[in-house]
């Protein structure tokens, strides 16, 4: 589980690690079956390759946010499609905790980004840069793009099947939630890859110097207290919001 915090405590005697008690840090904490209780506490338990120094440019909150929604689009689309300027890629749910750091890390790559969000949403990935939006309720998106080097698909199911023909062929698409449907890879001549997420410490450090030069949006929509986690899960189930949920200590 994500969060941000500040060191109490280092390993024990003799652990090979630069971190010192005080230091700012971000990333994930080791969940139950890992030995750790996750952190809905005011106290968690982390790996050092599952850290990295909390990033300059966001508060505790904002860097809370980051690890898990920043990584995957990290995974997606440098280290997976390998995004270049001038190609094009439409990014499923850009409204979305990872489709918007998506959107913003395609648009640092200078590609030309179409996304699909519902009409409520269009302001917010217009201001994020995406140069297309389409609201998926209204438009059919696969039939309106074509030709394009990549889909970031974080939706699943018809949205990802539709989306082999958007793709041009040799193109590639990432699900977060689906995985490889290889009669439609063949019918279509594109790549696909299922996306697990995997937080260590180098890709938040690389993570986090894009982050802290490029001024880059964090979507947190509401915070709770420690106190209030129940509420907050409530929330999360009951109205599906935009952005991420934080909890503060």
């Amino acid at each position: 589980m994500d969060f941000s915090g500040i060191i109490k405590e280092v390993g024990g005697q003799g652990s090979p690690t630069d971190f010192k008690e005080g230091n700012e840090v971000n990333g994930q904490a080791t969940v139950l079956n890992g030995g750790g209780s996750g952190t809905f506490a005011e106290l968690a338990l982390a790996n050092v390759d599952s850290i990295a120094p909390k990033l300059k440019s966001l508060s505790h909150i904002e860097a809370a946010a980051l690890p898990l929604v920043g990584v995957s689009a990290w995974q997606g689309i440098v280290e997976n499609m390998n995004l270049s300027g001038g190609q094009k890629i439409l990014i499923h749910g850009g409204a979305g905790g990872i489709g918007s750091i998506a959107i913003q890390l395609a648009k640092f790559l200078r590609a030309y980004v179409a996304t699909t969000i519902s009409t409520d949403d269009m302001d917010f990935v217009k201001k994020l840069g995406a140069d297309e939006v389409i609201d998926y309720r209204n438009n059919p998106f696969e039939d309106l793009l074509h030709e394009y080097d990549a889909v970031f698909d974080t939706v699943g199911g018809q949205t990802y099947t539709k989306s082999f023909k958007v793709v041009k062929r040799n193109g590639i698409i990432v699900s977060m939630l689906e995985q490889p449907n290889t009669e439609l890879m063949e019918q279509f001549g594109v790549k696909a890859v299922f996306l697990f997420t995997q937080v260590n410490r180098e890709r938040l450090t690389q993570l986090g110097q894009w982050v802290d030069q490029n001024n880059i949006k964090v979507n947190v929509e509401k915070t709770f207290s420690l106190d209030e986690a129940s509420k907050a899960l409530d929330y999360v189930k009951d109205v599906h919001p935009r952005g991420k949920i934080v909890l503060t200590i």
